[in-house]
């Protein structure tokens, strides 16, 4: 697959910074005299040793050796121990068809990212230039359209319901463009989809198996990246999860963002992107010039974690998560049955932490929300900031399930229903 198409020129302009470490450098530095670069000396550093203490009551210890490690700088793509956890983890999930491929052939690789948004980030300044076209399902997330817009490219939205993306509307708009076109270098056909797969923000919609396919389809047929932003995968309130684009990806087409802030820690700030090689080393090398790494110390208490439960602990640890997390999705659902039928409608999420409500009589929910319910004492989000135009009059309110109470979720709506009855009169 050629990805010089996809590349933004800024991305192409980039070069690799020749001092930044290297996991292949990192394996051979005890055995080599450090006259070059310009690392600090481990000794020299304040902290000496940590000890960390689990709910469970068991410890997390970083000796002396490791501290030195982790207060040090690192690779640029990760902490190779945790790059491989990591590729293991994505084996076992996803099983990607790319992961056997040559590098140029978009062989699966990942790379570790400030956080998942950091990792999207970085995605669309690899991706786009001024005036390029893309498609992203609407509504969606705020901190996704904040950074599109500036980039100056053209914003395609594309119709959904509470199983997502609709790949027929999405087949109607592609419609636009020749086939023939595709493949050329400066062909205007949209370059990537975005979407969020699973307890979309703030929809909370989920695809379904069957639109995934009939999408990958369409991306193959019209020579588009897919953008997967999966942070809420783990918080699936079904046992059998949906399958990723990334295990449908036999093309090397997809990019996977992943998340550990919905099941470990968001203060962690640590994410990580999966893809074809080619585009996670232009990744890489924008981390270089920018962030230069996540933080070791981070990627080392995480590692040891990780290691501390393995593969087997780490997945249970997330279902334990997710099934506390349908408790107070089912929570809010009761609360919205009894205080909110009739004045408004909504739909069951499958996953994630949010649910989408249609007010009904309402045509803009902004000043009712920003105001007039903040006096009640309830934070809500009205829908304007969810559009690809903000500016437009909205219907929709986000309620979020994750941190609220059942009784305060229950005083919640109880006033949010006097304020629409108020509003309606």
């Amino acid at each position: 697959m050629d990805y010089s198409r996809f590349l933004s020129k800024i991305s192409a302009a980039r070069q690799s910074n020749p001092l930044r470490l290297t996991n292949e450098l990192a394996k051979m530095m005890s055995s080599l005299i450090m006259l070059g670069g310009g690392m600090p000396n481990a000794d020299y550093f304040p902290i000496k040793t940590a000890s960390i203490t689990l709910v469970d009551g068991t410890t997390i210890e970083i000796g002396e050796e490791l501290m030195k490690i982790a207060l040090q700088y690192g690779a640029s793509e990760g902490i190779q121990e945790l790059v491989s956890w990591l590729e293991d983890l994505q084996m076992k999930i996803h099983d990607p068809p790319t992961a056997k491929y040559a590098p140029e052939n978009g062989q699966m690789k990942i790379c570790i990212t400030v956080g998942s948004q950091d990792g999207l980030s970085k995605v669309f300044d690899m991706l786009i230039n001024p005036g390029d076209n893309i498609l992203i399902d609407e509504p969606n997330f705020t901190g996704t359209l904040i950074g599109l817009r500036p980039l100056d490219c053209n914003i395609i939205s594309i119709p959904s319901d509470e199983n997502g993306i609709i790949p027929k509307s999405l087949k109607d708009i592609l419609l636009r463009w020749r086939p023939g076109n595709i493949h050329k270098l400066n062909s205007k056909t949209p370059k990537f989809l975005y979407t969020v797969p699973n307890g979309g923000n703030p929809s909370g919609s989920s695809l379904t198996a069957e639109r995934k396919k009939e999408i990958y389809q369409l991306a193959k047929e019209y020579n588009f990246l897919i953008i997967e932003d999966d942070p809420y995968y783990f918080l699936q309130f079904d046992k059998t999860k949906a399958p990723s684009f990334l295990s449908l990806d036999v093309d090397g087409r997809v990019i996977r963002c992943d998340s550990f802030s919905k099941v470990i820690s968001s203060g962690f700030r640590i994410g990580f992107v999966t893809g074809p090689a080619p585009l996670i080393d232009k990744i890489i090398v924008h981390t270089q010039v920018s962030t230069m790494q996540t933080s070791t110390f981070m990627q080392v208490l995480l590692l040891q974690l990780l290691n501390k439960w393995g593969q087997r602990g780490f997945l249970d640890h997330a279902d334990r998560v997710a099934t506390l997390y349908r408790k107070q999705r089912d929570a809010l659902l009761a609360a919205a049955d009894k205080w909110l039928k009739g004045l408004a409608e909504w739909y069951t999420p499958k996953a994630g932490l949010f649910l989408w409500i249609k007010i009904k009589g309402i045509s803009d929910t902004h000043e009712m929300i920003t105001k007039k319910a903040l006096e009640k004492g309830v934070v809500l989000i009205p829908g304007r900031g969810f559009m690809i135009d903000s500016s437009k009059p909205s219907p929709y309110i986000r309620a979020s399930f994750s941190f609220a109470s059942p009784d305060q979720m229950n005083q919640g709506f109880q006033r949010l229903a006097e304020l629409i009855r108020e509003e309606t009169k």
